[in-house]
């Protein structure tokens, strides 16, 4: 019997991967190329389409040669991606969103913090849509973004814009010379709504009333769900350029972390004594630079702070919550690189070829020894950190907050970038059990976290969110849920499964379960605590600051 392959294909921060994946979900073979990010002033990130486009022909090569396969195999191609903004002139040749008239940089990408006023503005106007954003949308959006754009780069970007595409829309747009959009892109970043659709009234009132005309042309008149099949196809000159069959379906796109859900939610866990809960009491942590916290329902629910509920965003007919952190593996990266002791513990990791998280949680189990206390997660008793380095996401929804540290020493050694670093794990899980209680609080029902992503690797973190919230942690057994979320899409868009679930329940594999341990239970609730309090203290100093504070 023969077997058939599907590619998916992840447009991440920093890089492009894709994958070759059989019919049952095995990753055969994969491939990695970095892309560019440019940084010309502080909050500003951009990249280059172009750039991006040829490292997608570069890893589908590579991987369709390294699986050994012949191109007729390959039955259906999905694209993931970040919710970055792409943006191209009538000739769909790529337009400079650069300040400096960079010609290369047509992407303002997620994590670019310059429309910060343009989010307040848009935020203070109170329109109904805004309740499907948690009551206002993020600068990390769309429609910030393209204001920002229309009011800096008016002459040489925004006269002359024609097509403004979320990235996994303009990738299978590449891949298949359709216009078409993604719900999940649309929903999630660009407030397209179940009941309306894009809102011409909204747009007028936020300035972007141009976007509206010609049925939204310039952002998209034709919405699919991800796992519907996009135009006709791979057309023939990207066939040409990634070596495959003209027309092998190309799924609707879908946003990277919505494409992890996909992988991650379907694994199947290991061990006689653990359940497998309904999908909506899943709840999916894709932890990377940064983390996305995604939870489905069978009908809307609002929560303030979070973003959603968006309709069909993952799994058509269900709504999203995403809660999110701007910062994961990024603060973690930042904390340990700006200590003084890093360069000695990153020589001793290397020579002992470890990474250097792993040779700080050996540090730790000795301190621990060395101290007599009962578990590592003591260690930083007097030690707190207030984690929105990059301001909170959710559920504050607040993207001037800061970190705050609270416990510093003048002790500048190994032990103590250890215990910061500790201390900087458990910041992330006091947030993410900060996301988890206003879900529960309006109604949503999480029994159990599904980790993917970089940080899956990283036994403190996995370990540290279970006892700090209290809840079985699934770990897939395939590290690579981002591709196969997005292979997922390309196996339903060529017809292989009825729907886009029994694709993801037939495609995943198996999970490894952390238990919470309870013995540090009032521990954390204590940490906890601290850690609330410390945003209610960096208020009251902005207050004071500002001269409102009253005595």
């Amino acid at each position: 019997m023969m077997m058939y392959y599907f590619i998916g294909v992840d447009v991440g921060t920093a890089s492009v991967r894709a994958a070759l994946v059989s019919q049952h979900g095995d990753v055969v073979s994969t491939a990695t190329k970095e892309i560019t990010i440019w940084n010309p002033q502080p909050n500003f990130y951009q990249q280059s389409s172009d750039e991006i486009w040829a490292a997608v022909v570069e890893t589908i090569k590579h991987v369709c040669s390294t699986g050994k396969i012949e191109v007729t195999a390959v039955k259906g191609i999905g694209f993931d991606a970040t919710c970055s903004l792409v943006v191209l002139d009538g000739d769909s040749q790529p337009l400079s969103v650069s300040p400096d008239g960079d010609p290369r940089c047509n992407i303002i990408m997620w994590m670019d913090h310059r429309a910060a006023q343009e989010a307040d503005f848009i935020n203070q106007t109170g329109h109904d849509v805004l309740k499907y954003y948690g009551g206002g949308v993020s600068l990390e959006m769309e429609p910030p973004k393209l204001l920002w754009l229309k009011k800096n780069l008016r002459p040489q970007c925004w006269n002359r814009l024609s097509h403004a595409f979320d990235l996994c829309d303009f990738l299978t747009w590449r891949a298949t010379g359709s216009f078409t959009r993604s719900l999940c892109s649309t929903v999630a970043k660009w407030t397209y709504t179940k009941e309306g659709g894009f809102s011409e009234e909204f747009f007028n009132m936020i300035g972007l009333e141009d976007l509206a005309e010609n049925n939204f042309a310039k952002i998209g008149s034709h919405v699919e769900a991800q796992g519907r099949p996009c135009g006709e196809g791979l057309s023939p000159s990207a066939a040409q350029e990634l070596g495959l069959e003209p027309g092998t379906p190309v799924s609707v796109g879908i946003i990277d972390a919505h494409s992890a859900t996909l992988g991650c939610i379907g694994c199947r866990p290991t061990g006689s004594d653990v359940i497998i809960p309904p999908l909506n009491s899943r709840l999916a942590m894709i932890s990377g630079t940064s983390t996305c916290h995604m939870i489905m329902s069978d009908r809307a629910i609002f929560v303030p702070g979070v973003w959603g509920p968006h309709w069909s965003t993952i799994i058509p007919g269900l709504w999203t919550a995403e809660g999110g952190q701007s910062a994961a593996g990024k603060l973690i990266d930042f904390v340990i690189e700006s200590h003084p002791a890093y360069a000695v513990c990153s020589k001793k990791a290397e020579a002992s070829k470890t990474h250097i998280t792993d040779y700080l949680y050996d540090i730790l189990m000795e301190r621990s020894r060395q101290c007599g206390v009962s578990s590592i997660s003591q260690l930083t008793e007097r030690l707190h950190i207030w984690p929105d380095y990059h301001g909170n996401r959710s559920p504050l929804a607040d993207h001037t907050l800061t970190g705050m540290l609270c416990g510093l020493t003048l002790q500048a050694d190994e032990s103590s970038l250890a215990e910061l670093y500790l201390a900087t794990v458990q910041a992330l899980a006091y947030g993410t059990r900060h996301i988890l209680s206003e879900l529960q609080n309006k109604g949503h029902v999480p029994e159990v976290i599904y980790i993917c992503g970089g940080l899956r690797k990283n036994q403190l973190y996995i370990q540290t969110h279970a006892d700090v919230t209290g809840m079985c942690v699934y770990v897939p057994d395939q590290k690579e849920s981002v591709l196969l979320g997005s292979a997922i899409l390309g196996a339903t868009a060529a017809g292989f499964y009825p729907t886009l679930q029994v694709c993801m329940d037939s495609m995943s594999g198996r999970a490894e379960v952390a238990k919470p341990n309870q013995e540090d239970k009032q521990f954390h609730d204590r940490k906890y605590e601290v850690f609330l309090q410390m945003y209610r203290d960096q208020r009251k100093y902005a207050a004071i600051m500002s001269g409102k504070h009253e005595q």
